[in-house]
């Protein structure tokens, strides 16, 4: 019997032994803080650019007995615009060439405009207001122009477009006539093309 207590004390102090031996200490892994993130824009829309444009417009003499009717529209563009983010804003000159399908004689329509649009990758929807002059004839007035439009690009350089815009005419033959209240109002729709520098 004092064999079998031994050997329960030993294998009891065997135990005890186990159980406070060596441990390894447990090495704590530096916490690394993640890379920030960068996100970088699919597109850029920040540049110079210049381009082509033609397009379809009607005109209406408002207190005329007749309409002035339709025309073609085409002609040149060039402005610079900056990618704001989210956001492009920019600036725009254009001339465009009016040829009525009536008994006009072909006309000018030059604009200088405002552009403010939503950076959506390669698409750029956008509004533009800005001051139109039309020459036609006898006629030559300043009025208030403002559309909507967008813009893909195809590629980085080249883009593709098209846009509306409505050009509105004050009291357009009042120095010549001495007639007020005729109201030229001009609705365009054209499709642009556009290189950046």
């Amino acid at each position: 019997m004092k064999i079998i207590g031994y050997a329960a004390l030993a294998s009891l102090m065997a135990g005890g032994a186990y159980a406070g031996g060596y441990v390894a200490p447990v090495v704590e892994q530096p916490v690394v803080a993640p890379a920030p993130v960068t996100i970088t824009p699919e597109s850029d829309w920040t540049g110079f650019y210049a381009g082509l444009q033609y397009g379809k417009g009607s005109a209406d003499l408002d207190g005329a007995l007749s309409d002035v009717g339709d025309y073609d529209g085409y002609g040149l563009h060039a402005g610079y615009q900056r990618d704001l983010g989210r956001f492009v804003l920019g600036g725009e000159l254009d001339y465009n060439k009016i040829s009525p399908d009536e008994n006009y004689d072909d006309g000018d329509l030059t604009r200088l405009r405002l552009r403010a649009g939503a950076d959506m990758g390669r698409f750029l929807p956008y509004v533009t207001l800005g001051a139109a002059r039309l020459s036609v004839d006898d006629i030559s007035e300043t009025g208030l122009t403002y559309g909507i439009g967008a813009d893909y690009k195809v590629t980085e350089r080249f883009t593709v477009g098209a846009e509306y815009s409505r050009s509105d005419f004050k009291d357009v033959l009042e120095d010549e006539t001495g007639i007020s209240g005729l109201d030229l109002d001009s609705d365009m729709v054209q499709l642009r093309a556009s290189y950046r520098f």
